[in-house]
């Protein structure tokens, strides 16, 4: 005979209902102090972690192009978070989530660990959780507790309205983030045109001091009030080139020409290795996502840069490009086989390197360059995306 389901008194309920509205107020606050994407996510999963005894959770999401990319994660198990490739491509949470099948947060064996047991940290099944705004499918959340037992009905029913409350964070925080790039473009225009001012009256500063030179030489001037003027248009010069350097530094034409960060880089190695007649390869570990607009253009003009290094000093064969996209950083390595130097004997005239360094550090990132005389040249880029 089965055992019958004691019934909640109006008290146990109560407070049932004040958890849940006290999880669910202090998970929207979190999210409404964030409006930039990365960061709301990664407030979601901090607080869900805590208020709901969790043990790991993480964010798949659907780019623009209809592929899921890893938005976010929390503890993830070293099977999975040393292992980028085991994070992207499908599994059988995204299929059913894809297929329609997913209508509410279910228990899920996690097929990325199927036939793993080391480095799983008894991670075997996790909660999903579909996440929609306004019927528009955007991605799956995916918890796990604890003791990595399956959650129950109550926290899953939860756990919906929280992925309704993502769902607003999520279409805010990618609002903002187009919002930002319109600002970004109508800057860059702006400052285009005051340093296209500063340059004009450089260059009109340099013509005046020539043409009184000209005129000198014609009168017979005293030589030395010559050279004083052609000394003057001379430092001119090279004021305004210093400060056309700087300017087009951050200030050149949007270089991903609207195109997502991984196929602008793939098209850049492929033209650079065809003109080269070099072999390049380009690869990407973990999933393709969206980066901040900043991130993204510094990346590809460090990749550039690096690029046309290696074409005017190091006389390399073979190039490997490779981009690895993880939920709180991003890395940049460059590695050829080069002639090779010797990094403790670079000048400071080399522009190309000092670019790429001031590139990494405007963006909270670092710049390691590993060389030495004939053994090739490896170039490592790591951006914190918190820091973003």
């Amino acid at each position: 005979m089965a055992a019958r389901v004691k019934p909640e008194t109006d008290t146990e309920k109560l407070r049932r209902r004040n958890r849940e509205l006290s999880i669910l107020n202090t998970i929207a606050k979190a999210m409404n102090q964030e409006v930039d994407l990365g960061r709301a996510l990664n407030a979601a999963l901090t607080h869900v972690a805590a208020l709901f005894d969790l043990k790991t959770s993480w964010i798949f999401l659907l780019n623009e192009n209809g592929d899921f990319y890893l938005a976010a994660a929390q503890n993830l198990p070293p099977a999975l978070a040393d292992h980028p490739r085991r994070m992207s491509g499908e599994c059988d949470c995204l299929w059913a989530f894809e297929e329609g099948e997913m209508v509410a947060p279910e228990n899920i064996t996690c097929s990325r660990l199927e036939n793993l047991v080391v480095g799983t940290a008894g991670l075997r099944q996790h909660a999903s959780i579909p996440l929609r705004a306004q019927g528009k499918p955007l991605g799956v959340l995916n918890v796990a507790s604890t003791d990595w037992d399956d959650l129950s009905g109550d926290d899953l029913q939860l756990l919906y309205l929280v992925g309704d409350l993502l769902g607003i964070a999520i279409e805010r925080g990618r609002l903002f983030n187009k919002s930002v790039e319109l600002g970004a473009i109508e800057e860059r225009n702006r400052l285009a045109r005051e340093i296209h001012d500063t340059l004009a009256q450089g260059l009109a500063g340099i013509a005046l001091q020539l043409e009184t030179a000209d005129v000198l030489l014609e009168t017979g001037a005293n030589p030395t009030r010559v050279r004083q003027v052609v000394a003057h248009a001379l430092q001119l010069t090279r004021d305004n080139l210093e400060e056309a350097r700087r300017s087009v530094l951050d200030l050149r034409a949007a270089p991903l020409e609207g195109r997502p960060l991984v196929e602008a880089m793939a098209a850049l190695v492929k033209d650079w290795a065809a003109r080269r007649r070099a072999e390049a390869s380009f690869e990407v570990m973990g999933s393709p996502r969206p980066l901040p607009v900043r991130v993204e253009v510094g990346l590809f003009r460090i990749l550039q840069e690096a690029l046309t290094n290696i074409g005017r000093h190091a006389y390399a064969k073979h190039v490997t490009v490779e981009l690895v996209i993880q939920p709180d950083h991003v890395r940049l390595r460059v590695e050829d086989d080069g002639r090779g130097f010797d990094p403790e004997q670079v000048s400071d005239n080399r522009y190309g390197l000092v670019g790429m360094n001031e590139r990494a550090k405007l963006l909270s990132g670092s710049l390691e360059i590993s060389s030495a005389p004939g053994q090739g040249t490896r170039l490592d880029v790591v951006i914190p995306l918190e820091a973003q």
